[in-house]
């Protein structure tokens, strides 16, 4: 038995007790009567709204998974590294995301990948080269702030 009918039900039995309509008493049961009506409505509205969207959330993630597998299950073999392939790094180690110039595709990868100075997309096949020269550079050479002038001993 659903809300609308259990309520249909409850006043039945209260005009089955033909209960004077002009005592106080009846006037409250009456209208909570009418109040868990119109509420036992609402819950059926509300839960054929749900229903609604509950639909359409299956439907978009049907979608979803249709344009999931068109982007990831291309013909070539991925070498690039997904959220998944994190656990394949050290944690004390730090990971760095490079994006290839050519596709502009992402990956990551360890320092010591990184320190060799190249990396082939495998992707596209370009070869992404890094140069750290400016920063060794950077590092040997004091920084102007860095000089304080110390007063002349005489």
């Amino acid at each position: 038995m659903n809300l609308t009918e259990r309520i249909a039900y409850i006043r039945g039995l209260a005009e089955g007790l033909k209960l004077d309509e002009s005592k106080d008493e009846v006037k409250v049961i009456n209208a909570i009567i009418d109040l868990l009506e119109d509420m036992a409505y609402d819950v059926v509205e509300i839960e054929d709204i749900v229903d609604d969207v509950c639909n359409q959330v299956d439907e978009i993630d049907e979608d979803l998974a249709e344009v999931e597998d068109e982007l990831y299950n291309d013909d070539y073999e991925s070498e690039w590294i997904d959220d998944d392939d994190f656990e394949d790094f050290d944690d004390d180690e730090p990971c760095y995301e490079v994006t290839c110039p050519a596709c502009g595709e992402t990956t990551v990868m360890d320092e010591d990948a990184l320190m060799e100075g190249e990396l082939v997309c495998p992707v596209c096949g370009a070869e992404i080269e890094f140069d750290f020269s400016e920063l060794e550079n950077e590092e040997e050479e004091p920084d102007e702030s860095d000089k304080t002038d110390a007063p002349d001993e005489q």
